[in-house]
């Protein structure tokens, strides 16, 4: 990565064993993304004698993962990478429930058609996240390249649920619930004690994300429940149950009942089957969360979320967060992160560290080189240097890649005036009114120099005033209106 040998971080095969060779756990731990392990000993021992499946689930209560939802994501990715098989899995059937986790309100109710439109939109992105983030582990790990990966198999909990019906499911599963150690749950006494109380919908979510273990580990062997730290009460309700069910087989084929208000005081964690690991809650240094009730959700839909936005939302990430950012979210090796923050320490105003983090961020969702051409636009468009040498050509792909340029013949340049001409280029954001209120204020520049400005509502922009006879800039604040003018 030419990024960080221009600041003398070297990287070496030696750097690219250590990640690798180091005990899974551990290193998870390292790189800050486990906060709670169940039965983590025996999970341990059973990472190092078999491969294992791991699942995370998202429900479809908007159109898009966000940033907060990649954490998860980042464990499952680092399990596949080694072997293991990974089920990132839609709630489809859960998504018309509601998870009370994390919330002191209900959900408002979605209509059929938003929900099924945000399953298929989520289900794209896992399909998309893993296939990108794949192949941006190998270019940032090439031995990874020559590992055995695991599998990765999408699924959507409307598969088993659609066909089960409530008495059917009460009659085979309901014995196994005991609703002591559902109220029990943080998420459910939270909202007991709340004025708004809970519906018994979201009061039985629990019960459904369970069975959901349950079946993923009976149908295609997952081990592994992995959520936020807001999930620990469901995937503990899971990890009883395959624990319960599981002991029910035994003793039903020795003849023997099961006695259930035993089993509910026993120790479930005493001879576990399965597992289950949760994610901090992903704030800054100065305690800000993320997501979409924080209301700065980042999300890895470009069309929400566009890379550029990406890049500059990391780029202006607090120093004291650019290591724990690159552990988490990056595949960069850990010794490799390690000088980054020393080679950054140095000299914080250059913001080497924020420029490495916000180039990885968008290389990891969108794909390789997403990062190198925010990385450009950025230096070019926002540089206070008024002399900084650039390629026009090379700007103008890594622009419509990012889809910030619009295609203007000469003769639309010559026949457009400035107020028209950028309502066009901003696609109709901004009203013409509006526009016509900043060039009379002289708030629009055209080109790099600040000095220079569109003068008059209905002006119409010369040729000379291009970049290389071919690139328009126009610039309002921080938004720029970017066009390439070609030939007719």
């Amino acid at each position: 990565m030419k990024l960080l040998n221009d600041h003398g971080v070297n990287v070496s095969e030696s750097d690219f064993k250590s990640d690798l060779k180091e005990a899974l756990l551990a290193h998870l731990h390292r790189r800050k993304l486990i906060e709670t392990c169940v039965n983590e000993e025996q999970l341990e021992k059973a990472i190092q004698t078999r491969k294992l499946g791991l699942y995370c689930g998202a429900d479809p209560t908007a159109k898009s993962l966000h940033l907060g939802n990649l954490l998860p994501l980042m464990i499952l990715l680092h399990f596949n990478i080694r072997g293991h098989n990974i089920f990132p899995l839609v709630g489809g059937a859960t998504g018309a429930v509601g998870d009370p986790s994390g919330r002191n309100t209900e959900r408002n109710a979605m209509s059929d058609n938003a929900r099924l439109d945000h399953v298929k939109r989520i289900a794209d992105q896992f399909l998309n996240f893993f296939s990108t983030a794949l192949k941006y582990s190998q270019s940032r790990n090439p031995l990874i390249e020559y590992a055995e990966t695991g599998s990765r198999q999408l699924k959507d909990n409307y598969e088993w649920w659609k066909d089960m019906g409530m008495l059917e499911f009460l009659a085979m599963f309901g014995r196994y619930f005991r609703v002591n150690q559902m109220l029990a749950r943080d998420s459910i006494k939270s909202r007991l004690l709340s004025e708004q109380g809970i519906g018994f919908n979201e009061f039985t979510y629990q019960i459904l994300q369970a069975y959901d273990f349950y079946y993923l580990n009976k149908n295609f062997g997952v081990d592994i429940q992995v959520g936020g730290r807001d999930q620990y009460g469901n995937i503990v309700a899971g990890i009883d149950l395959i624990t319960r069910l599981g002991r029910h087989e035994e003793n039903k084929d020795q003849g023997l009942e099961l006695d259930l208000e035993q089993e509910s005081k026993s120790n479930l964690e005493s001879q576990p089957s399965c597992y289950g690991l949760t994610v901090p809650l992903l704030t800054t240094a100065s305690g800000v969360k993320f997501g979409k009730s924080a209301g700065n959700a980042i999300f890895i839909d470009r069309e929400l979320t566009p890379s550029y936005e990406i890049y500059q939302f990391m780029y202006r990430t607090e120093d004291e967060d650019v290591q724990r950012f690159l552990y988490k979210f990056s595949m960069l090796p850990i010794p490799v992160i390690d000088r980054i923050v020393q080679a950054h320490d140095t000299d914080r105003k250059q913001r080497f560290g924020q420029r490495v983090l916000a180039m990885e961020m968008c290389d990891l969702i969108h794909g390789d080189g997403e990062g190198y051409d925010n990385e450009l636009i950025s230096k070019t468009l926002y540089s206070k240097e008024l002399n900084i040498k650039f390629d026009t050509d090379e700007l103008l792909r890594a622009l419509k890649r990012q889809n910030m340029v619009t295609t203007l013949t000469r003769k639309q340049l010559a026949k457009t005036n400035a107020t028209h001409l950028l309502f066009t280029l901003s696609k109709g954001a901004h009203s013409k009114s509006d526009f016509r209120r900043k060039i009379k204020s002289r708030a629009i520049i055209i080109g790099r120099n600040k000095k220079e400005k569109i003068n008059a509502v209905d002006e119409i922009i010369k040729r000379n005033r291009l970049i290389d006879d071919k690139l328009l800039l126009l610039r309002a604040g921080k938004e720029y209106y970017i066009a390439e003018v070609v030939e007719d």
